[in-house]
């Protein structure tokens, strides 16, 4: 382990970013995106023509919930929660994509499922239920299962009910992905590529405002899809913004899903955090989360240096906005939504 740590120091970053000027950025960003594709395995998908059902719409409390199934590649399907606003009806509204992470029940927490036992504890333990902290403001917001996770969970686990309804499969789905050329990484991407292009074809949403946000996991897949699809035009990643070397190379029990054939050789996170820019990003970490590190805020800060590079480079150096906050992993939000009203 130690060997490998070393190894990390002199193979790492070979596709950084280097650029010093705008047109060295664009370069760059088209050579890492199509490196990206490649050993994530998005660009091994095919997308089937676009088949989308709703299966149950409720009245809630101030919006509605509609379930829908969306096919994202041939037999694969994705459930997710569509949160509409009680706003006129014939508007475009902006959109929120709202993906989750582990210890979630797939997309029940952000939807607010608080109706589940343990998905109202899950939302009490991390502020979990941004999806409908959204849609009380007026966006369309949309919370997906990703593979592995919720409705998409493999029935090969093992524990009791409420064990298997909170966990994941995706640490199994990537060992069996791997020796395939996939990756869940590039599964979640290519999902949510797949649900934005759902929400084009509605008419209550505006697709020139798109957002994406998420904690942990759901960070993770915030900031895989905004870095590689121009259609997100801004995002906000809570608890998923450090060095790799500390907290997924050193912190090697973290999740599988983390992980991605040749990635640290290639880039660091702060590279794919500059492939978003100019578009406006937020960053918000817990001073406490303990998934940043051996070096805490030193290994964040090392990453949002890297990202903010690509903001300077191209003039919209406040583009990029970084909260820390005072507490361990969970959801702030507490500068969220203006910081969204302000930005979509």
């Amino acid at each position: 382990m130690e060997a490998l740590a070393k190894r990390f120091d002199y193979v790492s970053r070979q596709m950084g970013l280097k650029a010093s000027n705008a047109e060295e950025y664009e370069t760059w960003k088209i050579r890492v995106r199509a490196e990206l594709r490649h050993i994530t395995g998005i660009s091994l998908m095919k997308a089937p023509p676009l088949n989308c059902v709703m299966l149950e719409r409720m009245r809630m409390d101030g919006y509605t919930r509609e379930k829908w199934l969306l096919e994202t590649e041939y037999d694969v399907y994705m459930p997710f929660y569509v949160l509409i606003p009680q706003n006129p009806e014939n508007q475009r509204r902006p959109v929120v994509i709202a993906p989750h992470g582990h210890g979630s029940a797939g997309k029940y927490a952000p939807a607010g499922r608080a109706d589940i036992p343990a998905v109202a504890d899950a939302i009490a333990q991390y502020n979990y239920d941004y999806g409908v902290q959204l849609v009380r403001e007026g966006y369309m917001v949309f919370c997906p299962d990703a593979r592995g996770f919720g409705e998409r969970r493999e029935s090969t686990m093992q524990g009791d009910e409420e064990d298997k309804f909170m966990s994941s499969s995706c640490a199994q789905l990537n060992k069996m992905a791997i020796p395939l050329g996939l990756t869940v990484t590039g599964m979640w991407t290519w999902d949510l590529m797949r649900l934005i292009d759902y929400i084009e074809t509605r008419e209550d949403c505006d697709r020139r405002r798109i957002g994406c946000i998420g904690l942990s996991g759901g960070g993770q897949q915030t900031l895989w899809v905004t870095a590689l699809d121009d259609r997100i035009k801004c995002a906000v990643i809570s608890g998923y913004f450090y060095g790799y070397k500390q907290s997924l190379l050193i912190m090697s029990e973290n999740c599988s899903c983390n992980y991605v054939p040749h990635l640290w050789e290639k880039v660091d996170m702060g590279d794919i955090g500059a492939l978003i820019a100019p578009r406006p990003l937020m960053i918000e970490t817990g001073d406490q989360d303990p998934l940043n590190g051996a070096d805490g805020l030193k290994n964040v800060l090392s990453q949002i240096e890297i990202a903010q590079k690509a903001y300077d480079i191209l003039g919209k150096s406040n583009n990029l906005y970084h909260y820390i906050f005072k507490g361990e992993h969970k959801w702030c939000g507490k500068n969220v939504i203006p910081w969204l009203k302000k930005n979509l």
